[in-house]
């Protein structure tokens, strides 16, 4: 049984969206994926490919860049949800300038009030240096306070290290302990 709200965190090819799709499929509800990832060039679109050939099939796809909350509303009620990922998510509405206090607002109202299991992905970004410019910097700290906000409104937590998960807050279903 998933929890209402699951959030995976780890660092770049840590494993993460992997274990995320584990732990949507031994929910044994059918399956919906929301993906935020945009392919504006060559690289994304074979790492878009790379991502939907290790899911395999069995997968209901709805693209939201930026729209995540509209998304959800169209996930079935026997659905359980993998957003994948927040941090992606995040820099599509810093490139496109929105507000983003607003942004991450809405978010989180609508994990709150979503009536399926949703599991997130996001990526811890804050253990290495200190970036270099501004905009970095400003990315940094928002998805450093994103992480924050969804750990505390998430039921689990797991950090994802060398495809090895480390729960940080509540219990892995039976099927994954």
């Amino acid at each position: 049984m998933l929890p209402k709200l699951t959030l995976i965190i780890g660092a770049a090819a840590s494993g993460k969206s992997a274990f995320a799709e584990r732990l949507v499929t031994s929910s044994m509800r059918a399956r919906s994926y929301i993906a935020t990832a945009q392919a504006f060039d060559d690289e994304m679109r074979a790492k878009i490919a790379r991502h939907k050939d290790m899911r395999g099939s069995g997968w209901t796809t709805i693209e939201a860049p930026l729209d995540i909350p509209a998304a959800l509303q169209q996930v079935p009620a026997d659905h359980a949800v993998l957003i994948d990922c927040a941090t992606l998510w995040l820099t599509n509405h810093m490139l496109a300038k929105t507000d983003l206090e607003q942004a991450e607002s809405d978010l989180l109202k609508a994990l709150e009030n979503c009536p399926v299991p949703v599991v997130i992905v996001s990526n811890e970004v804050g253990a290495g240096v200190v970036p270099d410019n501004a905009l970095s910097r400003k990315f940094r700290e928002a998805q450093g306070r994103l992480n924050q906000h969804l750990a505390a409104q998430a039921d689990l937590a797991v950090t994802v290290i060398a495809g090895l998960p480390m729960v940080l807050k509540g219990t892995l279903p039976q099927a994954l302990e």
